[in-house]
């Protein structure tokens, strides 16, 4: 179920024998955040028959409940907040090639750290939400799986340098 920011819910089951389930409450001003200042996402209709936001929803609601790393969250909650707004991105952000350079470079000279994407979006005047964006319409990939992408680059080179794996762990 999906409830609109005025609606009440108390956050019960109807029927308390035997129903259990996750509540994912996106503050609105995040929401907000991440939809780029638009309008607040409003439900004219019921969404239960829309499949992949309910894999969306779902999840996020994991990734949070398992303690997955806040990059990997954030993407998630992208991908979410995209599909609840259709966003569409200008083909200009696809051009701006030396913005995605600087972010590679980044993600390159820290790969031995778990990846901050506010400092990289600090360095690059970039909402986090937006450089999401901007990285996956520009490379096809999200910042987080380009950084594991990077990480196992570097795993195997080592691995063929020093034919020790133990050096790559």
């Amino acid at each position: 179920m999906l409830f609109n920011p005025e609606q009440a819910h108390d956050g019960m089951a109807h029927d308390k024998s035997g129903i259990d389930y996750v509540m994912l409450y996106i503050d609105p001003q995040l929401l907000l955040e991440v939809n780029g200042n638009k309008d607040l996402v409003r439900f004219s209709t019921p969404i239960v028959y829309d499949q992949i936001l309910e894999q969306k929803i779902l999840s996020l609601s994991k990734a949070i409940l398992s303690g997955k790393d806040e990059a990997f969250c954030s993407e998630l909650l992208v991908s979410l907040t995209d599909r609840l707004i259709r966003t569409n991105l200008s083909l200009n952000y696809k051009k701006d090639n030396a913005l995605m350079k600087k972010a590679k470079n980044l993600i390159h000279t820290n790969l031995e750290n778990v990846l901050r994407l506010d400092e990289i979006c600090n360095e690059l005047n970039l909402s986090k939400f937006k450089f999401i964006r901007y990285f996956k319409t520009h490379t096809g990939i999200s910042p987080y799986q380009y950084f594991l992408n990077c990480k196992i680059e570097r795993a195997k080179q080592l691995i063929e340098k020093n034919r020790d794996i133990y050096s790559a762990v």
